[in-house]
């Protein structure tokens, strides 16, 4: 895979052209691919800082930072997203270590907490991430809440 630019901004920061394309891979692999109707557009997108990776101008990854208290009482990572045709790569884990890289710089070293798909366990896992047994299923899919500790 080319090189990936990657770039962090917040809600206001982002241009309309960019929010499409972040919503349209959001759509595509949380809705279609996972064949799971649910609202997307949840209201926190607007508290989020979000980490957008390109390859040859194309957004192939993504994932939404957040401070502690905008979504967990620790601050937290989410929708951490890959398009299909670049997965296989490694820019799953590449996205999980700069988004961890990114809520350090922009809010210090800190706890990370995670609302992970459970199937995802062991993926997390290899980043330091560790299931603290809260389970719960969110449109239909098992989820763990996992915790990442410095």
């Amino acid at each position: 895979m080319p090189a990936l630019r990657w770039t962090l901004s917040g809600f206001d920061a982002l241009s309309t052209t960019s929010l499409y394309e972040l919503l349209r891979l959001r759509s595509e692999v949380f809705v279609l691919e996972q064949a799971c109707a649910f609202q997307d557009i949840d209201g926190l997108d607007q508290r989020a800082v979000h980490l957008q990776g390109h390859s040859e101008g194309v957004l192939v990854a993504y994932a939404r930072c957040f401070a502690a208290g905008a979504s967990f009482p620790e601050a937290s990572i989410g929708r951490v997203v890959t398009r299909s045709s670049a997965r296989g790569t490694g820019l799953g884990h590449a996205l999980v270590a700069r988004a961890l890289q990114s809520v350090g710089e922009l809010w210090g070293v800190q706890a990370v907490r995670i609302g992970a798909q459970a199937h995802l366990k062991q993926f997390y896992q290899r980043h330091g991430f560790s299931d603290v047994g809260k389970p719960y299923v969110e449109d239909g899919i098992e989820h763990l809440e996992m915790v990442w500790m410095p």
